[in-house]
């Protein structure tokens, strides 16, 4: 993943991720052959920078979060088809104060391109990312879903890293932009033991990043994307250390979401039955990037080949071959009610929160934790990904409990936003939509946003409603409503442009929010949120 304040020239990149073939390594079971087929995407979310594994008969991937937190969800599938979250490998951004908004702000930042990986000789679970272009952060767990620590810290900045766990359990690490090199860990995974230099991008193809390393039938592989529209890769038959040669796996290829990018990025997989999948992503603004699967063959040489559909990546392919699932995965859409103590990990904070100023109880309490009138400033604004192509959400909010100054509801939260909630000022509390909240290309507040609309508001409980049409292209709307009884929701304010640039990397959001602009002490409560599809 490309940064537009790095030396090296970006050429859009739109960042990447994926691999690792520690399920090739593991003995295939017996898998039934299926008539069924799939749809691209397979997921119309925004999960970038794909790492996909096998460990067993389930599958795992992870995506970069930047400024959100917890960072680095697993996603965890037994088809490759059907995902769920199951956790996230970051439980918290501790990477400095500008990820709590602490005198400074992480947009943009933090969990970029990062490799998931998994090593059958002590059972572990491997995480590992670079941050900031200063170091590299090695975190470890027993299961996918968690809990998460962290294993070491290393000096050297693995920028956009692949991790490989070879045959021998030697764990190596490519990385790198345009110089791709390899690290050689140490046996206990917390130190660099070796790391060279070992390929350079020819001028005629450009930049070369998004490193997944791989180990398929004693040959090295290093997968690389050529943001965002292609995809490269390396091969040694002498060693991890190479030398390799090159090879084009796919540009400009047309994609499976209708003006949308090309795929790209990504990560190989093999399934129990020794079939081979390319997960990757494919811009799709302004709704972020989205993971799309298609199968891969080899080459009697050892080169992987993309199987398209009338000379593009499918829109549908046959079903992955793979045992029956032991379950049905957890829909990333639906209701949520907040049962229990814990947030589900569909959900995301914009930066660090302050533990002390929320709580969930069958119910959400989000308290006043910054005063301010900028949304871009304010902690504890939760956030929730937005299924395309188009999706509504509604939440069921309690603002008895709100002091003068504060503001709350629900935004389309991205470097250009809108929102709709309540205002409580000298002892009133009104319903507004509010848009005009942007950034500039630096991530600094530029507005702080315009009430475009107002409604008078009575009682304790209203339903906030936001619709997003996150299709790919300019100008999709997003628009805002209410209801006072939950049934009969009216339409506030106009509809809002969706901004598509790429550069904030991330996707729009549904946010749930409370802030104080005069001093702390309110609070809300949302009692149920729902992500529903036409």
């Amino acid at each position: 993943m490309s940064w537009t304040h790095q030396k090296l020239s970006r050429r859009r990149a739109l960042t990447a991720s994926t691999g690792l073939a520690a399920g090739a390594l593991l003995p295939p079971t017996a898998a039934p052959a299926t008539a069924a087929a799939f749809t691209n995407p397979v997921i119309w979310q925004d999960f970038a920078d794909i790492d996909v594994i096998r460990v067993g008969d389930t599958y795992y991937a992870s995506a970069s979060t930047m400024h959100y937190s917890p960072g680095a969800p697993v996603l965890r599938s037994y088809d490759l088809v059907n995902w769920e979250i199951a956790g996230h490998s970051v439980p918290v951004l501790d990477f400095g104060a500008k990820y709590d908004l602490n005198g400074a702000r992480g947009y943009v930042r933090g969990i970029w391109a990062s490799s998931l990986a998994y090593r059958p000789s002590n059972r572990t679970f491997y995480w590992l990312g670079q941050i900031d272009f200063a170091r590299t952060y090695v975190h470890t767990a027993t299961a996918a879903e968690g809990p998460w620590s962290r294993l070491t810290t290393i000096s050297t900045p693995y920028y956009d890293a692949g991790l490989l766990v070879d045959t021998d359990d030697t764990l190596y690490v490519a990385y790198g932009n345009t110089t791709i090199n390899v690290a050689q860990l140490s046996p206990d995974g917390r130190n660099q033991v070796r790391t060279q230099q070992v390929f350079t991008t020819p001028s005629s193809v450009g930049t070369l990043e998004g490193s997944r390393f791989y180990k398929i039938n004693g040959q090295y592989y290093i997968f690389l994307t050529r943001p965002a529209n292609g995809q490269y890769i390396l091969k040694s038959s002498s060693g991890p250390f190479g030398p390799y040669t090159m090879r084009q796996v796919l540009l400009d290829l047309r994609g499976p979401i209708p003006g949308g990018g090309v795929p790209h990025q990504g990560g190989l997989v093999q399934t129990q039955s020794g079939a081979w999948y390319y997960l990757a992503f494919v811009d799709a603004y302004p709704g972020g990037r989205m993971p799309a699967l298609a199968p891969i063959t080899w080459t009697p040489d050892g080169w992987p080949v993309v199987q398209l559909v009338n000379g593009a990546w499918g829109t549908s392919y046959p079903s992955p071959a793979v045992p029956t699932p032991p379950r049905q995965v957890t829909p990333m859409s639906g209701i949520d009610t907040f049962d229990g103590t814990t947030l589900k990990p569909r959900w995301e904070w914009n930066h660090n929160p302050d533990d002390t100023k929320w709580s969930v109880d069958n119910g959400l309490t989000l308290r006043t934790a910054t005063v301010t009138n900028d949304l871009y400033w304010a902690r504890n604004t939760l956030t929730h990904r937005i299924q395309g192509p188009t999706s509504t959400a509604t939440v069921q909010l309690d603002h008895s409990a709100m002091r003068d100054g504060d503001r709350a509801g629900l935004a389309l939260l991205r470097d250009s936003s809108a929102w709709i909630g309540v205002k409580r000022d000298g002892g009133t509390t009104r319903l507004v939509m509010v848009n005009g909240l942007t950034m500039d290309g630096n991530w600094n507040t530029t507005g702080t946003g315009t009430e475009a609309a107002s409604a008078p508001l009575s009682g304790s409980r209203v339903w906030l409603r936001a619709n997003a049409d996150v299709r790919p292209g300019t100008g999709r709307p997003g628009t805002f409503s209410y209801s006072t009884d939950g049934t009969a929701f009216a339409r506030l304010g106009p509809a809002f442009s969706l901004g598509n640039d790429w550069r904030f990397f991330m996707g729009y959001r549904f946010a749930l929010f409370n802030h104080a602009a005069q001093a702390l002490g309110g609070s809300v409560r949302i009692a149920r949120f729902e992500l529903t599809t036409p």
